[in-house]
């Protein structure tokens, strides 16, 4: 082997030790760890832990006993979507042979329900995905571009496509369970799913918290892994919606 030949392997190999290495660095000293899971009791909705079990089994709507006379004063009638509303995503990546998470959210969400006695008639809400925000500004800037092309598809939905029965009103800072289903959009797709809830009202608000798994291929969202970054096939939709009585 040539003294030249030694050079360049044993550059090579530095490379290899420094980008791993700081990558560890980087990932396990310096990185903030990614927010936890959002959850009914946390007000900021950037640092929580989840209440949602990702595939539960709930069948049905299940309310706690509690005296629902007070807490249906003034629930009828129709609620607004608050900024203190959050949606995001949280995908596993693997840099340089290290395991950590992206996790992105917005709080510029939109939307209304609408309920009357013990049912949720309506719903529907809209996120401005072009304010999706991570601790990466390269990562925004692939979220924005080619994955998921925010500036041909701006905004992600969901829509109720039938009635929530919530079977009795519950007392205020009651947590309670429920299914819903209905259309839900990303990007060049809307296909109907069901979503486990948890939701609580506590005087003027009611707050509502589910999660879903989004597997990119079926969505028409191109693998997010780029360079030395490697994502897996799916990311965790999360949701959090606070709703104020219009």
């Amino acid at each position: 082997m040539t003294k030249a030949t030694k050079i360049v392997i044993g550059a090579i190999a530095a490379v290899l030790v420094l980008g791993f290495g700081g990558t560890w660095l980087y990932i396990n000293v310096i990185k903030e760890d990614a927010p936890e899971r959002l959850s009914l009791d946390d007000d900021s909705g950037l640092s929580s832990t989840t209440t949602v079990a990702e595939g539960s089994e709930t069948a049905e709507t299940t309310v706690a006993p509690g005296d629902g006379a007070s807490a249906s004063d003034g629930i009828d009638g129709e609620w607004t979507a608050t900024g203190d509303s959050v949606v995001g995503y949280r995908a596993k990546e693997v840099l340089f042979g290290q395991d950590t998470e992206g996790v992105g959210r917005t709080s510029s969400v939109t939307g209304t329900l609408t309920i009357s006695g013990t049912s949720v008639d309506t719903a529907k809400f809209e996120v401005d995905m072009t304010t999706l925000k991570s601790d990466q500004d390269r990562r925004d800037g692939q979220v924005r571009g080619r994955i998921m092309e925010t500036e041909k598809y701006p905004t992600s939905a969901f829509e109720l496509t039938s009635p929530i029965d919530l079977g009795s009103i519950p007392a205020d800072g009651t947590e309670i369970t429920a299914k819903a289903t209905g259309n839900l959009t990303i990007k060049a797709e809307t296909k109907e799913v069901t979503l486990d809830l948890a939701a609580k009202k506590d005087g003027n608000t009611i707050s509502v918290l589910t999660e879903y798994r989004i597997q990119f291929e079926e969505w028409g969202i191109e693998d997010p892994s780029f360079g030395p970054a490697q994502v897996e096939d799916n990311a965790l939709l999360e949701i959090k919606l606070v709703f104020e009585k219009a």
